[in-house]
């Protein structure tokens, strides 16, 4: 018997083949879970926000209807935005006639100290007139935009000017640099400005949009009411006089002009004097938060924000 001592050839390659491929494979897993790169978010430039991630438009809002009903005893407290003092108040006085029992507290120390009161837990919702910083949307907040702010500068028809006024003219006119309508194009007579009184909601959202924060001029041609309300502002405007209210309430008046701004009136999607109001919140499941934003976002709650300006 013949002994073959010869070595049998293997077929299919080698094992370290099918270890490098282990290998590879388990490095790609590892690229893929642990080191991809994030996408960046995108950032939409303030003023044109769409909504923020997390919130949903009055249009859109499936996680806020109008409640059935809202348990006696429920109490919803939101504090921030003065701008945002007579919205607050109308739609407390709206919910609490929609659902009676129940209590609606308002506080008014500014959008930053109402988020930080949400953030504490002191409050349900903060009112704010500035969207969320990226800081603020990682510690959990969320921002419902219900309505939007439209200023309107106004003068009586009979006033001789009949032009528009640039974003700039409407600021120095009411710091009180520019004092009469000859430097703006009109008659040789001196600008009467009226002002609404510093309680006033209306008063310091144009402080913050056309004034950017500045002061309101103190000079003899400025004068402020002794309280805030658009009618007698609106009569005593005569052939001299400039003013301004919310757009809604001018828009019919039959004894009053809109000037343009920029070339534009109010009704223009790129209006300047223009921001949107949010309410804030933290927590979606909270009823009261349910129950308040539900009636804010509805048609109600749009109704009573509408006439929410005297």
């Amino acid at each position: 018997m013949t002994n073959d001592n010869t070595s049998v050839k293997r077929s299919g390659p080698p094992p370290i083949v099918f270890i490098l491929l282990l290998v590879g494979l388990l490095g790609g897993a590892y690229w893929f879970f642990f080191r991809k790169p994030k996408v960046a978010p995108v950032v939409t430039p303030p003023g044109l926000e769409a909504p923020q991630a997390g919130t949903n438009t009055p249009a859109a809002s499936a996680n806020f209807a109008l409640q059935p009903s809202v348990a006696a005893g429920t109490t919803v407290s939101i504090d921030g935005s003065t701008s945002m003092v007579l919205i607050n108040e109308a739609l407390k006085a709206g919910f609490m006639q929609q659902y009676p029992g129940t209590q609606v507290n308002t506080a008014a120390v500014g959008s930053d100290n109402g988020i930080q009161a949400l953030l504490g837990g002191s409050v349900d919702v903060a009112a704010s007139s500035r969207s969320l910083t990226p800081q603020e949307q990682a510690q959990g907040l969320m921002a419902v935009p219900v309505t939007t702010d439209r200023l309107a500068l106004v003068i009586g028809n009979d006033n001789p000017f009949k032009r528009g006024l640039s974003t700039a003219q409407v600021a120095q006119i009411f710091e009180g640099q520019l004092t009469n309508w000859s430097t703006l194009g009109g008659p040789d007579t001196t600008i009467r400005v009226i002002n609404r009184p510093s309680v006033s909601g209306t008063h310091v959202a144009f402080q913050e949009i056309v004034l950017a924060g500045g002061q309101f001029g103190t000079s003899p041609n400025i004068t402020t009411l002794n309280r805030d309300a658009t009618t007698p502002m609106l009569q005593q405007l005569g052939t001299d006089g400039i003013g301004y209210a919310t757009f809604s309430q001018v828009a019919d008046q039959q004894t009053v002009r809109v000037v343009p701004i920029d070339g534009v009136t109010p009704e223009a999607a790129n209006y300047p004097f223009q921001r949107p109001l949010y309410y804030v919140y933290k927590d979606a499941n909270s009823p009261a938060v349910q129950a308040f934003l539900g009636f804010a976002l509805s048609p109600q709650g749009q109704q009573a924000i509408a006439a929410a300006g005297n």
